[in-house]
């Protein structure tokens, strides 16, 4: 699954995440980016679509992903796991 390889992407290039963070950050990303893509009125061009600009951000951001949470209080509650 798509998801699940993604989450492995993520996990490799940022060990302060733990594999539920990362999963969870994988979704956001995946929903937020279709979200917006849709709300800017473009037309649906599929998972794989999707897959590689998630790819391109674990690429770009993800080895400092986890201190995003911290400073916007949209995600950081989603990212808590206590």
């Amino acid at each position: 699954m798509i998801i699940e390889r993604l989450t492995e992407e993520l996990l490799e290039v940022n060990p302060f995440l733990s594999e539920n963070k990362a999963r969870t950050w994988i979704e956001l990303l995946w929903s937020d980016f279709e979200a917006t893509y849709a709300k800017a009125g473009r037309s649906y061009r599929g998972p794989e679509f999707t897959e590689k600009i998630i790819r391109q951000w674990i690429e770009s951001y993800g080895g400092k992903i986890h201190e995003f949470a911290g400073r916007n209080p949209k995600y950081a509650h989603l990212l808590d796991e206590e």
